[in-house]
């Protein structure tokens, strides 16, 4: 059965995974893993790959990744990406799709969690850009800025943030950091990883992946 990506939003289970994951990590102290990003991680999948002339299918398979990659967290942040998984996969089945369309799901997300991640395939490869690209304000909730930890700070500084394909094979994430919020150490203190398999991201798709902060490359 073909599964589609309206068929995994509408699906009450997924809503429910996604909602109470990004309520465990609330309590914890993490920036919003809710709706809003992994809508934005689903879109900004298939955008890419739809760029670069993959298929309407294939894209759609990345942007189904993109909105289940976080659900592993009702279960406990570490491990979470092998943990939604399972989960997805049980999801999935449940919903009739076809083995071949969960496979390569399923290896996406399990591959998305920078301490056990690579970029096995284009959709992985789509997934973990748009995944570690989403850097932004909106996404703290601690309203107490005299206590925000780096997380917080680096998030809070970013103004600005676009992600685009270029004519000459780069693709490129542009940040506007507020430099009295956040020093440019200080984003590559806790991105650092996740900046490189950006960049292994790229090379299996045939680019090279460019960050730019404030007008420079730094990568």
């Amino acid at each position: 059965m073909r599964v589609t990506f309206e068929d995994v939003k509408k699906n009450k289970a997924v809503q429910t995974y996604i909602r109470m994951a990004d309520e465990s990590l609330h309590a914890m102290g993490y920036t919003e893993h809710g709706f809003a990003h992994v809508e934005r991680v689903a879109e900004t999948a298939r955008e890419i790959l739809l760029t670069l002339g993959y298929s309407e299918r294939e894209a759609e398979l990345a942007s189904i990744a993109g909105y289940l990659h976080d659900i592993g967290n009702v279960v406990n942040r570490e491990g979470h990406a092998q943990s939604g998984a399972v989960m997805a996969f049980r999801i999935l089945d449940d919903m009739g799709a076809d083995p071949e369309d969960t496979a390569t799901i399923i290896t996406a997300i399990g591959n998305h969690d920078e301490s056990a991640a690579f970029p096995v395939n284009p959709i992985a490869a789509a997934l973990l850009i748009a995944d570690k690209s989403d850097v932004r304000n909106s996404r703290v909730r601690n309203t107490d800025i005299s206590s925000f930890d780096i997380h917080d700070r680096v998030n809070y500084a970013v103004k600005e943030n676009k992600l685009k394909i270029t004519k000459d094979s780069h693709i490129e994430l542009k940040l506007k950091i507020d430099k009295s919020m956040c020093a440019v150490m200080d984003y590559f203190e806790i991105f650092l990883q996740r900046m490189i398999l950006c960049r292994k991201s790229a090379e299996v798709l045939g680019l090279e992946f460019w960050l730019m902060i404030n007008k420079q490359r730094v990568i």
